[in-house]
């Protein structure tokens, strides 16, 4: 995982905020992409290097979650990937990529990074 990040994509300014001061003090370093394009973008280039997926389902111009997160698989088929979505977590079972965990807005900062450890653990 060295030199490699963690890829967030969220919206919403002040969520990502609290998510990404959360997950660095968790020992994540963090990618920010405030949409779809710019999540796209960073995933094509592989610039960062990404070790792990963070993603808000409806994030703005460009791809959705679930369209990242099935991008991101293209790349590397055992990328960690976390949903989090305050109206579409119901959409996760037919939608969702496998191995992958689902977190419902809103949430404890310790769920996400449970969510984030056990997925990234299984990587080493």
């Amino acid at each position: 995982m060295a030199d490699s990040l963690l890829l967030l994509v969220e919206d919403e300014p002040l969520i990502a905020l609290s998510i990404q001061d959360c997950l660095e003090e968790a020992g994540h370093p963090v990618c920010y992409a405030p949409s779809g394009e710019e999540a796209t973008q960073a995933l094509e280039t592989g610039e960062p290097p990404i070790y792990a997926l963070l993603t808000d389902i409806r994030c703005g111009p460009g791809a959705d979650g679930w369209e990242i997160s099935r991008k991101a698989r293209e790349r590397d088929p055992s990328l960690p990937v976390v949903y989090i979505s305050g109206d579409s977590a119901g959409d996760h079972a037919t939608h969702g990529v496998p191995d992958s965990i689902m977190i419902q807005k809103p949430f404890a900062p310790a769920r996400l990074i449970e969510a984030v450890d056990a997925l990234v653990g299984t990587r080493d």
